[in-house]
């Protein structure tokens, strides 16, 4: 990594620039634009906002946070729904290089493996909640659109189905068409945020993913539709 990135990195992740620039290079040149280390920035923003607010160790959660996509796995594969617990597996080996004390490994860990949306782990600490809510929140919004369209063509599906685009005769299939996950998963976020300031973060967010779908639909010349109401 240059130099002058590790030292945009320290700036970036200040006051905690020194961990990030030791940690980032080891996670290896990650190709997926949805996991990348922007989104990882954007995560980090998030876990500030929501942390001034509802308190939290900053030492857990800036690890969580740098940490919580450390292992690949594409949004296709059998493993994705052990994606976060080989994250925190690699996350423990990692910070036990960097001298981390075995009780902030393990909250870190834990903060890690509950992050995940298709591990359907119970966050049981405060560092977990915020960890979670703030990934979360970059998968809702306009960014959230985004990252939805980018890994839709990543995996070579379409926008909707020409024929049946509100799943009145199949099941919604994410897996073959961009918009039927909004409806299988991201217009179903905002309803399980676990603090206070994310659910209000949420909300906002979520009601422009709602303006975005209802526009889509109207561009697209989808006229009646199962609706989705607002949270």
């Amino acid at each position: 990594m240059q130099s002058s990135v590790i030292n945009s990195i320290r700036d970036a992740f200040s006051p905690y620039g020194s961990l990030a620039a030791s940690l980032l290079p080891k996670l290896g040149n990650d190709s997926d634009g949805s996991h990348d280390l922007a989104h990882i920035l954007r995560v980090w923003g998030n876990v500030q906002v929501i942390q001034a607010e509802e308190g939290g160790n900053l030492d857990v959660l800036i690890a969580a946070c740098l940490l919580h996509d450390c292992v690949s796995v594409e949004k296709n594969s059998p493993l994705r729904s052990q994606a976060s617990c080989l994250a925190a597996t690699r996350a423990h080996s990692l910070l036990l290089d960097e001298h981390w004390e075995p009780h902030q490994i393990e909250a870190v860990g834990h903060a890690i493996e509950a992050h995940s949306f298709s591990a359907r782990i119970e966050p049981r600490s405060l560092e977990a909640r915020i960890l979670q809510d703030a990934d979360r929140l970059d998968a809702i919004g306009a960014i959230g659109v985004a990252r939805c369209f980018y890994v839709s063509g990543r995996l070579g599906q379409a926008f909707y189905d020409l024929s049946d685009p509100d799943a009145k005769g199949r099941p919604y299939d994410d897996s073959r068409y961009a918009l039927d996950h909004f409806h299988t998963k991201l217009l179903r976020l905002a309803s399980g945020f676990k603090t206070v300031t994310g659910v209000q973060l949420a909300r906002i967010r979520h009601d422009k993913m709602l303006r975005f779908v209802e526009e889509f639909r109207k561009e697209a010349g989808i006229v009646s539709h199962r609706g989705f109401a607002a949270i």
